[in-house]
């Protein structure tokens, strides 16, 4: 009985003589720890702060955000299809690129902040250092697609029609991207100048300028951009509109001109001249600046094409008789001439801005394309190449910047509109898509200042816009 009230004491008010042996034993414990640490640990200890515990802990907060670049409006971002989801710092990368190559470049801004960072003490080695450690934290190919354009098929989206926020009533006879902005001019027989900026997505419109009764033949930006060379259909007043001014300037007469209409022309690179086209194989060059006929040209037969060589120094000339004529500009001079090879009658001319090629079109279809230097050098030059995949007369014909793609055309039937691949010079033969009609009948084309875009203006008073992935830049 004893042993049991024994037993139960000590289970709730536990043994007096344990307890105090073991507060014993742990203060000795205690003492031999604290003489075994340093002073100068002891010291830190006291020195730090006591870590104090969130009050709530949001598990999410832990887990980057993955954002859906299936959507429509973000699958241009994606540089492969299996990109279907990507973090926010990474979109905003993204972001921050497309940015940057709208701009052609860095802004002078973000450049400014570059600058003070480095003026603060961060120094070469250190970014190299950065720069090696992003890669390594990265992986994939590394290996860079060329740079030159792969034949066979080429790499294209068809984008919102260029005018979309204000298509032409009439057909359109003029598209022409900026020289150096990301702008595209849009003109044709509704008597209508429009101005759009270029994205790809929504193309807002920047300016419409409305000219009375003056259905617009052809329409040109100048050599630097700054102004618009207009030219009608039934007389020989033409109009000079000014984009830094904001003046719409008519040229009812020029000095020296004797033609009764003046429809057809050429800006030279230089931007001093503009080459009129006259009637009877007449070439009349006139001044930018005074808006006076300086020289006048004659060939045989009808001018059907004119074009500047790219330095501007030279003329080539197609006439309706099948002959090239090539003209000296300084001096006016006849340099050149040869038949344009099994051609009967000459439709189109273009020539590359490098100085390499010249393509002559015919009301067969057919387009020859030749080397400028040969052309120079030989009375009777052989083409490099005949395309002949126009069936009707080629009326269109455009190098794009960089020499590698030749866009051929014609008005004469729907969809009729190549690119051919000059290094090889075949045609892509995905191009036109020929699931349904988009381009119809092919009044003008352009490439962009870096061939990141093609457009083609149509009978439908469109300017179909097509995105060339291929080039990375507007």
């Amino acid at each position: 009985m004893e042993s049991e009230e024994e037993r139960l004491r000590q289970l709730v008010f536990g043994a007096e003589d344990e307890l105090l042996e073991k507060l014993e034993g742990s203060d000795e414990e205690q003492a031999q720890e604290s003489s075994s640490d340093s002073e100068e640990e002891n010291e830190s200890r006291l020195q730090l702060p006591a870590k104090r515990k969130a009050v709530w802990e949001d598990e999410d907060d832990e887990e980057e955000e993955q954002i859906d670049m299936t959507h429509r409006f973000r699958k241009d971002f994606k540089k492969s299809d299996a990109e279907s989801t990507m973090s926010k710092q990474k979109l905003q990368q993204r972001l921050k690129e497309q940015f940057q190559r709208a701009m052609g470049g860095t802004p002078s801004w973000a450049e400014k902040s570059v600058k003070k960072s480095k003026k603060k003490g961060d120094d070469d080695d250190d970014d190299e250092d950065d720069e090696d450690d992003e890669l390594l934290k990265k992986t994939g190919n590394y290996v860079g697609s060329s740079e030159s354009l792969p034949k066979g098929i080429i790499k294209l989206k068809r984008c919102l029609n260029a005018n979309s926020m204000n298509p032409s009533e009439d057909r359109l006879s003029t598209v022409q991207f900026h020289p150096s902005a990301q702008v595209v001019m849009t003109a044709g027989l509704d008597c209508t100048i429009s101005l759009f900026q270029v994205d790809g997505k929504t193309n807002p419109k920047i300016q419409s300028i409305h000219l009375e009764r003056f259905p617009v033949n052809k329409a040109c930006f100048t050599a630097n951009g700054e102004q618009v060379v207009a030219t009608g259909m039934k007389n020989k007043l033409f109009y000079i509109y000014d984009m830094i001014e904001g003046k719409v300037i008519p040229v009812p007469r020029v000095r020296g001109l004797n033609e009764q209409r003046v429809k057809e022309f050429e800006v030279s690179p230089d931007g001093e001249f503009l080459l009129l086209t006259g009637s009877s194989g007449y070439l009349h060059l006139m001044t930018m600046k005074t808006r006076e006929v300086v020289r006048s040209l004659k060939i045989n037969g009808n001018v059907c094409a004119a074009a500047f060589t790219g330095d501007g120094s030279q003329i080539f000339t197609s006439s309706d008789e099948g002959e090239v004529y090539i003209w000296d500009v300084k001096s006016s001079k006849f340099v050149s001439r040869f038949v344009d090879e099994g051609c009967v009658r000459g439709t189109s001319l273009a020539v590359s801005r490098d100085g390499l090629y010249v393509a002559c079109g015919s009301q067969s279809g057919v387009v020859n394309i030749y080397s400028q230097k040969t052309c120079l050098q030989e009375s009777s030059p052989k083409p490099l190449k005949a395309v002949m995949n126009l069936l009707t007369p080629a009326t269109s014909l455009r190098f794009n910047p960089n020499s590698e793609i030749l866009a051929i055309a014609s008005r004469a039937e729907d969809e009729a509109n190549r690119l051919v691949h000059i290094p090889s010079f075949t045609v892509f033969s995905n191009f036109p898509l020929f699931r349904k009609k988009a381009i119809y009948r092919s009044h003008c084309l352009d490439f962009s200042p870096n061939s990141g875009f093609y457009s083609v203006a149509n009978n439908k008073g469109h300017a179909v816009l097509f995105r060339l992935l291929h080039y990375k830049d507007f």
